[in-house]
């Protein structure tokens, strides 16, 4: 029987073998906000977003606890190990092959990431800046709620620009497409950061 990754990655050209899968229907904001969630999701999708072909399963475990746990692969308990496999095995990663993020084989225990995968990295990214912002929590609180308005724009952008690629209504080629992903969350990044920019201070005088 021939398995799923037998054949190239998934591309506009190439249906996915999963009849549940839609090649068209692009990622919603809701749906990527959700994803997001959890940090075990975005931890294994960090990690897979630096890797071309197959990937073991096991190891994007390994990786995922050892950000968990803030330790390395080589010093994770058998415990620790395990706490995290098994819901990446039963729930995440099936959840992400069902939106068509990564394919992911759970017989076999490997992972391909799909071009899907970059959408996320754009967000990530600034995620991890927002990480580094100094502030109190109102501050941060409210600066949240402001940059989750841009970055619901640069995705609900973005979503419509995948869409219209997909439909064939535009054609625009993939590297095109993916810079203007990547602008619209670099501005959305700027334009939150601007947001924390403190005000010149006038003069006494």
């Amino acid at each position: 029987m021939t398995s799923r990754f037998d054949i190239p990655s998934r591309t506009s050209d190439t249906p996915s073998s999963d009849p549940q899968f839609d090649e068209t229907a692009v990622l919603s904001p809701d749906d990527i906000f959700h994803i997001l969630q959890t940090n075990r999701r975005r931890e294994a999708i960090r990690y897979l977003l630096d890797e071309d072909e197959l990937v073991k399963m096991r190891d994007v475990a390994e990786h995922v606890a050892a950000k968990e746990h803030e330790t390395t692969v080589a010093q994770l308990t058998s415990a620790q190990r395990q706490r995290v496999y098994i819901p990446l095995y039963q729930s995440h990663l099936p959840k992400l092959d069902k939106k068509g993020i990564i394919e992911y084989d759970q017989p076999r225990g490997v992972v391909r990431p799909t071009d899907r995968l970059e959408i996320f990295r754009p967000y990530l990214e600034a995620s991890d800046d927002e990480l580094e912002r100094p502030g109190t929590d109102a501050d941060r609180s409210a600066t949240a709620r402001v940059d989750s308005a841009y970055f619901r724009t640069a995705i609900g952008a973005s979503s419509s620009l995948l869409l219209i690629s997909a439909m064939g209504v535009l054609s625009i080629p993939g590297s095109v497409l993916g810079a203007i992903i990547m602008t619209l969350f670099v501005l959305a990044t700027v334009a939150s950061n601007g947001i924390d920019s403190p005000l010149p201070m006038r003069s006494a005088n």
